[in-house]
């Protein structure tokens, strides 16, 4: 069983202007991992392979891809199920992955993505048969060793086009930030280069060090009402008390690349100012009761002294990174603490069984 170590190396906070706290979110979402169990397709074992033993069990990070997972399986495997000759004619290139249920796996999407997405789908497919959920973990898929269906996949199995998605996320992300790609672009190649590898890596401090040129910062909200503050693009920039040019605080981005995930159904991408009409901070509850009101309902406006209101129970509810989040957090926070390595924020919806 593979187990990737955490990265904390006494190097001192790098970030430019990033305080204490948000760099223990962004490492706390970098160090998460989830549990994974690969087994091979049993139609798909090459002969004299060891049966016995072809499941790999793994600890992977959150923000890693499956297909920088191959290596790492690939050696297991050659290593201790598959014999000589059918390591000279199995081709990695190949390989692909689906879950126990048939369904394929997208190699473009960060490996913790797909687990909460899995996840949360596979409870809610157990409510609609009134069948008990098993609770074991970890997430099981089956490795396929031939014929990969790259018309369904829409990505050739493989790192380097896993990295050119990756890039392309990135710069869409910046897109919505800042309405131009200026800051990816101006990156040079060896940095460009560098965020991949230190995702490959698993190095924390590197891919900040270079993720802070273009990743705002997790300053606070202006207060309502301040100046300026529905227009935050407008302003000449200024320094806050954290040392943060105000142009690059989170609050001031044109947008927050984020994106709803629903169970078995497609994603919501819409544009996530990170203030309302009124200045106020755009918070996750906000942002689902606009694009989810049936699950998300608008709250009640407080009660009178003549009339009490009812807990109204909660229909859904919202995963980042694995965690189950309050609907008061700040969009603008979520975006600067607790994306992916792509820049993009994936809030996953699980629906509550009552």
């Amino acid at each position: 069983m593979a187990a990737y170590a955490t990265t904390r190396h006494a190097q001192g906070n790098k970030e430019r202007g990033t305080d204490y706290h948000t760099t223990l979110f962004r490492r706390l979402t970098w160090e998460g991992t989830v549990p994974l169990e690969v087994r091979v397709d049993a139609k798909e074992l090459p002969a004299n392979s060891n049966r016995g033993l072809e499941c790999y069990y793994v600890q992977a990070p959150r923000v890693s891809y499956l297909p920088l997972l191959l290596p790492e399986v690939h050696k297991y495997l050659m290593d201790v199920v598959f014999d000589e000759a059918a390591a000279t004619s199995l081709k990695e290139d190949d390989w692909w992955f689906e879950t126990e249920e048939g369904t394929l796996l997208k190699w473009h999407w960060p490996i913790g993505l797909i687990y909460d997405n899995h996840t949360i789908s596979a409870s809610v497919r157990a409510a609609a048969s009134q069948r008990a959920l098993s609770q074991a973990l970890p997430l099981r898929l089956i490795l396929h060793l031939v014929s990969p269906p790259t018309e369904k996949l829409m990505l050739a199995p493989s790192p380097e086009a896993c990295k050119q998605a990756f890039m392309g996320q990135l710069k869409e992300a910046d897109f919505i930030r800042w309405g131009n790609t200026k800051r990816i672009t101006g990156l040079r190649k060896a940095e460009q280069d560098g965020i991949w590898e230190s995702i490959k890596e698993h190095n924390f401090e590197e891919y900040w060090r270079i993720a802070s040129k273009v990743t705002p910062a997790a300053s606070s909200a202006p207060p309502i009402g301040s100046p300026g503050n529905n227009s935050m693009h407008v302003r000449p920039p200024s320094i806050d008390a954290g040392g943060v040019p105000e142009r690059d605080n989170a609050y001031a981005v044109r947008c927050i690349p984020a994106r709803i995930y629903l169970p078995d159904g497609p994603f919501i991408q819409e544009l996530v100012p990170p203030l309302l009409e009124d200045g106020s901070p755009h918070t996750l509850h906000h942002f689902l009761s606009v694009h989810l009101p049936l699950l998300f309902p608008s709250r009640p406006s407080p009660p009178t002294s003549s009339r009490v209101n009812q807990p109204t129970p909660e229909l859904a509810y919202a995963l980042v990174q694995g965690v189950l989040t309050p609907p008061e957090a700040e969009m603008a926070w979520l975006g600067a603490c607790l994306a992916g390595a792509d820049g993009w924020l994936n809030v996953c919806i699980g629906l509550n069984r009552g």
